[in-house]
């Protein structure tokens, strides 16, 4: 038998945890979610949209990506792809796309710029549209996407308009590890919570995302944000800061990617989103504790039980399971992911644990953040 101070503490921490992962579901359930709209005329009150485009040695994707932009039922598309050096055939896969697709070399780099917001900058400043899509290399996008964005940003009056999109996973890392790392992003972001008011919350998917340019030129556009490795949060934080109106969405149907193509891509990738240039030692080791604490230790509860041969913490500790493991698979499914992947989220626990720890490591050390061939000082 515990001392009843232990039982009382492990029965709170117990509901904590369960607190804590109810959140990821309730937002799930807030989030807003359409398909394609019904109609396929475009209308001709809507204005143009210049959709822009950073590709850096993209050649396994930017094709199809832009095949299904020129396939588009909204045709008052204006199409930029900035370059950014690439050495892997990317500028050969867009200029077989025809005259419907400009290329734009990036120029070169400036000091203090990271490169995926050079190029979306350079992009918008040599495009004329009302609207703006920054949209991945690796996106590609239902017919009807960018018109159903569009009038759904019209019909919310947003500046600012995200969705979110399929992500594809093959094998067995992407699927283990990319749902959590969703449902990590969902619960940090809360991107349900953007349209409230006095909001706090704040999140574009770099992906996709729709704005308008003036409100894009009012906070000053990725300059703004100019060394910012998460720059779609960054500059959601500039909207909601100068009191813009931003709407986020759940559409798997609009759009489908593949994010990272192999496990030290997606380590790297997730790396990068974990460290960015504003490195805190304290967030990174509160980061390690929160994934402990809420993932892991309450796995303990029902082994603990047993070895106490207490019945109180033996039904707690299973209950534990059943909800922590329940929730993950249904998770997984709810992304795409095989259900079975679920089961092994402590996996995906300690994997996210490593690459905390590594990011912890690697800025105590003031080692740069490397990114798509270009390295970042964390003294930039």
């Amino acid at each position: 038998m515990l001392p009843l101070w232990i039982t009382i503490l492990l029965v709170l921490g117990a509901v904590v945890v369960l607190l804590y992962q109810g959140v990821a579901i309730v937002l799930v359930y807030q989030l807003t979610r359409f398909g394609p709209a019904a109609t396929a005329t475009s209308d001709p009150g809507l204005e143009r949209v210049s959709v822009v485009i950073a590709a850096r040695n993209e050649v396994d994707d930017i094709g199809a990506t832009l095949d299904t932009l020129l396939a588009q039922d909204y045709t008052d598309l204006e199409i930029v792809v900035v370059d950014g050096g690439s050495t892997d055939g990317t500028r050969a896969a867009v200029a077989a796309r025809g005259p419907r697709v400009r290329l734009i070399d990036e120029p070169p780099l400036p000091a203090g710029w990271v490169g995926k917001s050079w190029a979306c900058w350079t992009g918008a400043h040599a495009t004329d549209g009302p609207w703006l899509l920054f949209l991945d290399a690796d996106v590609r996008t239902h017919p009807a996407a960018i018109r159903t964005v569009l009038h759904w940003a019209r019909a919310e009056q947003a500046d600012l308009a995200t969705i979110g999109i399929r992500v594809e996973m093959v094998g067995f890392w992407e699927r283990l590890i990319l749902p959590l790392f969703i449902q990590r992003v969902l619960m940090y972001y809360r991107p349900p919570h953007m349209d409230r008011p006095g909001r706090r919350a704040a999140m574009a998917n770099g992906q996709f995302w729709l704005t308008r340019r003036a409100a894009y030129d009012a906070v000053g556009g990725h300059a703004a944000v100019r060394s910012h490795l998460v720059e779609d949060v960054a500059i959601a934080c500039r909207y909601r800061d100068a009191g813009f109106r931003m709407r986020f969405a759940w559409t798997p149907v609009l759009g489908r990617t593949r994010m990272y193509r192999d496990r030290h891509e997606m380590f790297e990738g997730l790396l990068k989103n974990a460290h960015g240039l504003e490195f805190s030692a304290a967030r990174q080791a509160a980061t390690v504790a929160l994934l402990v604490g809420m993932f892991l230790l309450p796995l303990g509860l029902l082994p603990l039980g047993l070895a106490v041969g207490y019945g109180l913490l033996i039904g707690l500790g299973a209950f534990l399971y059943i909800a922590l493991f329940g929730k993950h698979i249904a998770f997984s499914r709810a992304v795409d992911a095989p259900a079975a992947y679920g089961l092994l989220y402590p996996i995906a626990v300690g994997w996210y644990i490593v690459l905390t720890a590594t990011s912890l490591v690697r800025g105590l050390r003031h080692r740069p953040i490397t990114w798509k061939g270009r390295a970042y000082s964390l003294d930039s």
